[in-house]
């Protein structure tokens, strides 16, 4: 029981042990101080202070010994004493067998570098929505720039999926990220593009492909005509282009993170079949004698150095850079070749629909969204089609059918 039965003891020069019970089980604390008449009197009052909070069942054993060993047998749920460093650690090591290699990285730093630096020491079901919409409203990552709204989606993404499995596994009751996502108000800075979509004209794309080398520049036409992304094209074998059926299936990417191995596209709607359009065929046909001749289903693009497949996007952004430098041309990273192809494809009045098919979104809003400026808007015969088909029947049950209806413009 303790010094002349009071329930506290000195153990050592630095410390002393509380006892009491709770919940029938006889419970020992030891709390750090130095043993004098006063800490022994606030010790004292302390443990009265417990058994006057376990006699009125207000007693949080956790809160009150967080770091006691006694604590997870008397927590509610895990997330009262598991910490949030241990628990996204753990979930870490989990996901990196459930999903992409790249995915994985992504996690990886963010877990690492941010999540765990700024909460690892707090308890995971103390993880407040409010605590991480005020980090994210100051949070900078290099240099003091401010991070842009698309990575703070993807660092909520990251913590919202961990903290989902945590309210699955029942250790947390609810997941402070569900349904909301903090964003910023971003303000274009005066001479700068509202966006970063900046395809090249069609001038800027003969120029660039004529600088190229064989085998490159039959890579480069054929981005910028299929809109395929660098770490699908790279992934792309023979036995993936139809010539008949004039497509190419994507069903592999090879990402830098992946170290040359390939992985499946993250969405369903990332395994499609893109239609081969002219400009397309003529770079396969022309690539046809680089690398079908060599390897019947062997890769259709190669590093025109090694002769070995492309081991990541990072390597065709070494020979872009050189090409666009030689050709005069302003740089903009490979990716544009993929903004190039939808600017062009909407521009010449193409289905929104069928390019985001075509791209492997799930549904156009996102086509909307970024290329809105390059779909078609004044289009003199809009609702024409419509009039000549059904105004007649219209006009009839409107009891004007003798009225004849003037062809607008």
């Amino acid at each position: 029981m303790g010094r002349n039965g009071t329930g506290v003891a000195i153990i050592s020069d630095s410390s002393y042990e509380i006892t009491f019970s709770f919940q029938g089980k006889r419970c020992r604390e030891r709390v750090k101080a130095k043993p004098c008449a006063a800490n022994t009197r606030k010790l004292t009052q302390f443990r009265a202070a417990i058994l006057h909070a376990i006699e009125k069942g207000e007693f949080d054993y956790v809160k009150t010994f967080p770091k006691s060993d006694r604590a997870p047998a008397f927590a509610e749920q895990p997330g009262d004493v598991l910490t949030v460093e241990k628990y996204f650690d753990s979930w870490l090591t989990r996901k990196k067998v459930e999903v992409k290699a790249s995915t994985y990285k992504g996690y990886y730093g963010i877990v690492n570098r941010l999540v765990i630096p700024k909460f690892g020491k707090l308890v995971l079901s103390d993880l407040k929505r409010a605590a991480i919409r005020d980090w994210l409203a100051t949070i900078d990552e290099k240099r003091h720039e401010k991070v842009t709204n698309k990575r703070l989606s993807n660092i909520q993404s990251c913590m919202r999926s961990a903290l989902a499995d945590a309210v699955d596994d029942e250790i947390i009751d609810a997941n402070p990220l569900a349904g909301y996502t903090y964003s910023r108000v971003e303000r274009p800075v005066e001479g700068e593009p509202e966006d970063d979509v900046d395809p090249f004209t069609p001038d800027e794309q003969a120029a660039i492909v004529s600088k190229m080398r064989p085998g490159e520049n039959t890579l480069a036409q054929f981005f910028l005509w299929t809109g395929l992304r660098t770490s699908e094209a790279i992934a792309l074998n023979w036995s993936d282009i139809d010539f008949i059926g004039g497509y190419v299936r994507v069903r592999r990417a090879i990402t830098r993170e992946a170290k040359g191995v390939a992985e499946y596209p993250k969405t369903d709607a990332g395994r499609r079949d893109v239609k081969l359009l002219d400009p397309a065929r003529a770079a396969l046909l022309a690539q046809k004698a680089i690398t079908f001749l060599v390897d019947l289903d062997g890769p259709v693009f190669v590093n025109p150095t090694t002769r070995q497949r492309f081991s990541g996007s990072h390597q065709i952004w070494r020979v872009w850079q050189t090409a666009l430098k030689h050709a005069g041309v302003r740089y903009r990273n490979p990716y544009q070749t993929r903004h190039t192809y939808a600017s062009m494809m909407l521009s010449a009045g193409e289905h929104p629909m069928w390019v985001a098919k075509q791209m492997g979104h799930a549904d156009w809003t996102m086509i909307a969204r970024v290329y809105g400026r390059w779909m078609p808007s004044a289009d003199t015969e809009a609702g024409n089609r419509a009039v000549e088909k059904f105004a007649g029947k219209a006009g009839k049950f409107a009891g004007i059918s003798g009225t004849k209806l003037a062809k607008t413009s």
